[in-house]
C-alpha cells in the first residue's frame, strides 16, 4: 500500500529493535536536538504552513518530500498530499523559516511555494442537531427546507430514522443557534449533538457549587488555558463543556483547574456520566418510555370504554343498567364513554393536535394530520349524538367514542414498537463506542525515562503524549505507538482481521483492540475525536445520515400523500353518504345499530387512518442504518445509502495492481552476474546508490543488501557523490570512484550503455515471471541484473473467479510494464489489462467503461488511485487501516483482503434487496388497505374494516417495515468467501 499520509514522524526516527528488559526510553525525539522541552515552550507557540509542491507523481515522490522536512529542526509533523500537490507543515518558528522549508522540498527536485492565507478558519463547518418531534418524512423534508433556505448552509440533510439533521454551513455567515432556531420555528425541538468547532470536547459535572458566581469564576479560570476554544456553563446540571485543542491541553488539566479554584478547595470535577452516545441512548430510552407511558395510560381509559361498547351489550344484565337513561335518550353507557374518552382524545392525544399545528403552520400535512382528522371526527360526531340524544326523547344514535380511544391506543402501540426497533437500527455505532476501555493505566517517568509511578484513571482523561500501560487481556486504551515491550493484539473489533498481529517498539496500536499476551508501553498520539475508532464511529453516523437517490421517491410521494388521503377519504364519505341517501344500495347493507351517515363517517374515518406515511418513510433509511452498520462490523465501511445504492448495480471492476493485487511489498527474488564480482561487494555499491531514494523498489534492493551485513542492524553504505534520480526510470551516482547507474533499459539506453543479450533474455524472463527486472551498470558497463517480485495476494484468484460467477468484469489497470502485468493478469484470471498507465489514465480507463454502459467500481490504494476513484460510480480504497478518513473513496475496506470487495458488493445487493421489499411492502399495504377500509368489498363480501381495526393495522405497517430491516442484522457473507482460506505470505 502507498506510503501512510499522517504516519508519525517519531515512529519512523526510532529504531525498531533492542528491546529494552525494563520500561527505559533513552531518547524520546520531540524537539530539535539540543534543545529542551522548557526551551521550545519559552520559544512560543507552533505555526502551519501549506506549500505548493510541483512535480509530484507518486507515493515515492510524497515520502521524498516528507523525508526532506522532516529533517530539518524544529518541525512538528508534516503531510504531503499527492493529489493535490500540497505539503501541510507544522513547525517551531524558532528553529526553522518557512523559507527554509521551501528550499528543503526544492533540494529534492520539486518546485515549491508558500501558499496563502492557507491557515485561515475553514470556511465550512460541520453541524449535527438532535430534532425531537418527527414523525413522517413529511416532517423531515419541511426542516430540510428550512436548514436549505438559511443562508450560508451548503448542505442540509435530515434523517427521520436516526431524528438528527446534518449541516454543513460557513460559520461566518450563520451560526449553528441560528440553524438550531430554525429548526424550532418549523415547529420541532433542536438540541445540539455537535459542531464542527467542538471536534474535541468534553462535559464535566462539578460538586461543591453553590453560586451561580462560582460557576462564572470556573469558567473564567478554564478560558484562560492555553489551547482552551470555548467553554458552555449550565447551572441547573452543574455542568461545565470544554472545546479545546489536544495539542496544548486536555481533561486532566481542567478537572485540577477546578480543584485547585478557589479558597477551600471544595469543588470536585468528574466526567458528566452521558458522553455523546450516552445521550443519545439516554434519549431513546426516554422516548421509549414516554410512549409506554402514554401507551399505558391510554389502555387504562380506552379498554373500559370498548367493554361497554362492544363486550358489556352482549351481557343482558349489565346491558340493562348501561341502557338506563339518564335525560331523554342520554343513556349511562354514553357517558361513561364520553367521560373515558375524552382525556384520551384531549390529553393522552395532544401529541398529534401539537404535530397537526405545526406542521399545518408550514404548509405541510404529516401522519398527525390524519390521526387527528380520523379521531376528532369519530370524536366530535360522538358528542354530538350524546348532545342530540340528551335534548331529544326520540332520537337514536351511534356514538364512535370506542373509535376514537382505540384508535389513539393502537397508533401509540404502533410508535412505541418502532422507536423500540427504531433503536436499534443504530445498535452498531452503540458496539463501536462501547469498545473503548473505561479505564487506563497511566505512567509517569523520570527524566532518564524509568517508570516512577503507576496510576489507573478514566480512558476519558488521556491527553496526548501520555505513556499508557496495557497489561496483557485489556484494550488498548488510545491510538499510539509502543515504546516498550512485545506483544501480540487482536484487531479484529477494527480491522476485521481475525489474526493476532504482533506488535514490538515502534509499532502502532489501535484504541479498543485487545492485547493479548505481553505486557505493553505506548505513548498516545491521537486521543478523544481524532483516534480511529472516533474516525470510524463518526464516518457511520454520517452514512447513516446521507440519504439514497432512491429515498427521493420516497419523499416525492410524501409530498402529495396527505393531502391526497384527506381528499379519498372526504369522497368516500361522501359516495357512501350520498349512494344512502339516494338509496343506491339496499337498506340490509345497514348495520342495525347505526344510519346511512354513520356508516359512510366509518368508511371515511377508515380511509383516513390507514394510509401510513411512516412505513413508507422508514422504508429506505433504517435498511441503510442497518445495512452501514453492518458494513462497520465486518470492516467494509460504506459512506452512506448512495454508495450502498451505486454498488449493487456495479457489473465492472477496475483494480489496481500494486498493494490491491499485489501484496505492495516488493522483493529481490533473483540476482544474475554478468562480470566477475563478489556478490557482497556489487550489492554494497548498489545499495549505496539506492539507499538515497524514496522509491518501493530502491527500498526493496537496500533491504535485500542488508542480508550480507548482518552483524549490523543499521549497516553504514559508502558515501555516494552525484546523486541523481531519473523519475520513472533509475538512479546514478558515484560510489568508491565507480559510475554506478541502477534503472530500466531507458535509463540504459539514455546513457549509451549497450545491454548485452544475455542481460535482456534476464528481463524477458523476469516480465513473463511477473517480475520486475532492474539492470545494474558499474563503469559503463552492465554488470548485473536483479529480479524483483510483488507477490499476488493471497486468494486474488479465487476473488475474480467469484466475481466473474457475480457477472462482475474485472479489468487491471497499473502502472507497471505490460509484460509483468500480463503475467500478473493470467496468473489471477484477468482478462483486460491496461499497463503503463498514469493516474489520470486511470480515471480516462473509467469514463471509458462508463461511456460503453458499464457501472464501474474502481478498487485501489486511495492516494495515487484518487483520481479514478472519483471518477468511478464507487470508489473502494482498500487496505485503509487506521487511516479510515480517504475522502476520494465511497467504500473504505479496512483490510487488505480482496474479498471484502465481494462483501461490499454482496451487501450492498443484499441491503437493497430489502429496501425494495420494505417499497413493496409499505406501497402495497396502502394500495391494497385504502380500497377495502373504503369499503371494496362490502357490496360483495359485507366486510368491512372498523375505522379502530384499520388504525392497528396502520401501526403495524410501520413497526413491520422496520423489523424487516432489522432482518438485515442476520447478513452473511456469501459461502464461497467463508470456504474461501486466505493464506498469509511469509516476505524475508
Amino acid at each position: 500500500m502507498a506510503t501512510k499520509l499522517l504516519a508519525l514522524a517519531c515512529i519512523r526516527n526510532e529504531s525498531y529493535g533492542g528491546l529494552s528488559p525494563r520500561p527505559h526510553y533513552p531518547s524520546m525525539p520531540k524537539y530539535p536536538k539540543g534543545v529542551s522541552a522548557q526551551e521550545t515552550s519559552l520559544q512560543g507557540s507552533e505555526a502551519k504552513a501549506m506549500f505548493s509542491v510541483i512535480g509530484m507523481t507518486c507515493s515515492a515522490c510524497a515520502g521524498s518530500v516528507e523525508k526532506a522536512v522532516k529533517r530539518l529542526p524544529g518541525i512538528k509533523e508534516a503531510v504531503v498530499d499527492v493529489l493535490n500537490n500540497r505539503a501541510q507543515v507544522m513547525f517551531y518558528p524558532s528553529f526553522v523559516t518557512e523559507e527554509t522549508i521551501r528550499e528543503a522540498i526544492e533540494d529534492v527536485g520539486f518546485q515549491a511555494a508558500l501558499i496563502k492565507d492557507e491557515t485561515n478558519e475553514k470556511s465550512t463547518q460541520v453541524c449535527r442537531i438532535r430534532i425531537n418531534g418527527m414523525t413522517c418524512t413529511s416532517c423531515s423534508s419541511t426542516v430540510e427546507k428550512a436548514l436549505q433556505a438559511i443562508h450560508g448552509v451548503q448542505k442540509a440533510q435530515v434523517a427521520l430514522a436516526t431524528e438528527e439533521a446534518e449541516c454543513h454551513y460557513d460559520p461566518k455567515i450563520v451560526t449553528h443557534n441560528q440553524l438550531m432556531e430554525a429548526i424550532e420555528d418549523a415547529g420541532f425541538e433542536a438540541i445540539l449533538v455537535s459542531t464542527g468547532e467542538d471536534m474535541s470536547k468534553i462535559d464535566l459535572q462539578v460538586d461543591g457549587v453553590r453560586t451561580g458566581n462560582s460557576m462564572r469564576m470556573l469558567e473564567n479560570s478554564i478560558q484562560a488555558l492555553p489551547g482552551v476554544q470555548a467553554v458552555d456553563i449550565s447551572s441547573e446540571l452543574k455542568k461545565i463543556s470544554v472545546s479545546y485543542k489536544p495539542d496544548m491541553t486536555g481533561p486532566r488539566n481542567f478537572i485540577k483547574v477546578i480543584e485547585s479554584t478557589g479558597s477551600s478547595r471544595r469543588f470536585k470535577a468528574t466526567i458528566f456520566p452521558d458522553g455523546e452516545g450516552g445521550r443519545r441512548e439516554t434519549h431513546r430510552k426516554e422516548e421509549i418510555n414516554q410512549y409506554f407511558r402514554s401507551f399505558l395510560w391510554s389502555l387504562i381509559f380506552t379498554i373500559p370504554v370498548f367493554l361497554t361498547s362492544m363486550i358489556f351489550m352482549y351481557i343482558p344484565g349489565i346491558k340493562h343498567g348501561l341502557d338506563t337513561k339518564v335525560v331523554n335518550m342520554l343513556t349511562v353507557g354514553e357517558i361513561m364513554r364520553w367521560v373515558l374518552s375524552t382525556p384520551v382524545q384531549f390529553i393522552i392525544g395532544r401529541r398529534f393536535y401539537a404535530g397537526s399545528y405545526k406542521a399545518l403552520r408550514h404548509g405541510s400535512a404529516n401522519m398527525d394530520v390524519l390521526i387527528a382528522l380520523g379521531t376528532n371526527a369519530a370524536y366530535f360526531y360522538s358528542v354530538y349524538t350524546v348532545l342530540r340524544a340528551a335534548t331529544s326523547p326520540n332520537f337514536e344514535g351511534t356514538d364512535f367514542f370506542e373509535t376514537s380511544a382505540m384508535l389513539i391506543s393502537f397508533i401509540l402501540l404502533g410508535k412505541y414498537l418502532e422507536v423500540l426497533a427504531k433503536g436499534k437500527t443504530s445498535e452498531a455505532i452503540a458496539k463501536l463506542m462501547n469498545l473503548a476501555p473505561e479505564a487506563a493505566i497511566l505512567l509517569t517517568l523520570d527524566e532518564e525515562g524509568n517508570v516512577t509511578r503507576e496510576e489507573e484513571i478514566d480512558s476519558r482523561l488521556i491527553q496526548k503524549n501520555d505513556i499508557i500501560k496495557i497489561i496483557p487481556g485489556a484494550k488498548v486504551a488510545s491510538d499510539g505507538f509502543v515504546l516498550w515491550g512485545q506483544s501480540h493484539i487482536n484487531e479484529s473489533m477494527i480491522t476485521g482481521e481475525a489474526r493476532p498481529v504482533a506488535k514490538r517498539k515502534g509499532d502502532t496500536v489501535i484504541g479498543g483492540t485487545v492485547n493479548e499476551n505481553g505486557v505493553l508501553h505506548i505513548k498516545a498520539t491521537k486521543v478523544g475525536s481524532e483516534s480511529a475508532l472516533a474516525q470510524i464511529v463518526r464516518l457511520v453516523e454520517s452514512a447513516q445520515m446521507a440519504k439514497a437517490p432512491v429515498q427521493k421517491f420516497a419523499d416525492r410521494i410524501s409530498k402529495y400523500f396527505v393531502p391526497l388521503v384527506i381528499i379519498l377519504s372526504l369522497s368516500t364519505w361522501l359516495a357512501w353518504f350520498l349512494a344512502g341517501k339516494f338509496h343506491g344500495y339496499p337498506e340490509s347493507w345497514i348495520p342495525s345499530s347505526m344510519d346511512s351517515f354513520e356508516l359512510a363517517l366509518q368508511f371515511g374515518i377508515s380511509v383516513m387512518v390507514i394510509a401510513c406515511p411512516c412505513a413508507l418513510g422508514l422504508a429506505t433509511p433504517t435498511a441503510v442504518m442497518v445495512g452501514t452498520g453492518v458494513g462497520a462490523s465486518q470492516g467494509v465501511l460504506i459512506k452512506g445509502g448512495q454508495a450502498l445504492e451505486g454498488a449493487h448495480k456495479v457489473n465492472c471492476i477496475v483494480f489496481d495492481k500494486t498493494g490491491t493485487l499485489t501484496v505492495g511489498k516488493p522483493v529481490v527474488v533473483n540476482t544474475r552476474l554478468l562480470k566477475n564480482m563478489v556478490l557482497h561487494e556489487f550489492y554494497e555499491l548498489v545499495a549505496a546508490t539506492e539507499v538515497n531514494s524514496e522509491h518501493p523498489l530502491a527500498k526493496a534492493i537496500v533491504e535485500y543488501a542488508k542480508k550480507f551485513r548482518e552483524d549490523e542492524e543499521n549497516p553504514a553504505w559508502p558515501e555516494a557523490r552525484d546523486f541523481a534520480s531519473v523519475t520513472g526510470h533509475g538512479v546514478k551516482a558515484v560510489v568508491r570512484n565507480r559510475e554506478v547507474i541502477v534503472g530500466n533499459k531507458s535509463l540504459m539506453l539514455d546513457s549509451n550503455i549497450a545491454i548485452p543479450a544475455d542481460a535482456q533474455d534476464m528481463l524477458t524472463e523476469t516480465e513473463r515471471m511477473a517480475q520486475t527486472g532492474i539492470l545494474v551498470s558499474i563503469d559503463g558497463e552492465v554488470t548485473g541484473v536483479l529480479a524483483i517480485s510483488d507477490p499476488v495476494k493471497p486468494g486474488a484468484q479465487e476473488v475474480i473467479s467469484i466475481l466473474k460467477s457475480m457477472n462482475v468484469r474485472s479489468i487491471m489497470v497499473t502502472g507497471d510494464n505490460w509484460g509483468t502485468a500480463s503475467s500478473i493478469a493470467r496468473q489471477i484470471g484477468i482478462e483486460t489489462v491496461v499497463a503503463e498507465a498514469k493516474p489520470e489514465h486511470k480515471a480516462e480507463k473509467v469514463k471509458d467503461l462508463q461511456a460503453a454502459g458499464y457501472v464501474v467500481a474502481m478498487v485501489g490504494d486511495g492516494i495515487n488511485d484518487s483520481p479514478a476513484l472519483v471518477a468511478a460510480d464507487v470508489g473502494m480504497a482498500i487496505g485503509a487501516g487506521t487511516d479510515i478518513a480517504i475522502e476520494a473513496a465511497d467504500i473504505v475496506l479496512m483490510k487488505s483482503n480482496l474479498e471484502d470487495v465481494i462483501t461490499a458488493i454482496h451487501l450492498s445487493r443484499k441491503t437493497f434487496s430489502r429496501i425494495r421489499l420494505n417499497y413493496i411492502w409499505a406501497l402495497g399495504y396502502n394500495i391494497l388497505g385504502i380500497p377495502i377500509a373504503a369499503g371494496a368489498l362490502f357490496p360483495s363480501t359485507g366486510f368491512r374494516l372498523p375505522p379502530w381495526i384499520a388504525g392497528a393495522a396502520m401501526a403495524a405497517s410501520s413497526v413491520s417495515v422496520v423489523c424487516c430491516s432489522l432482518l438485515l442484522k442476520n447478513y452473511k457473507r456469501p459461502k464461497k468467501l467463508e470456504n474461501l482460506e486466505i493464506g498469509g505470505i511469509k516476505i524475508e
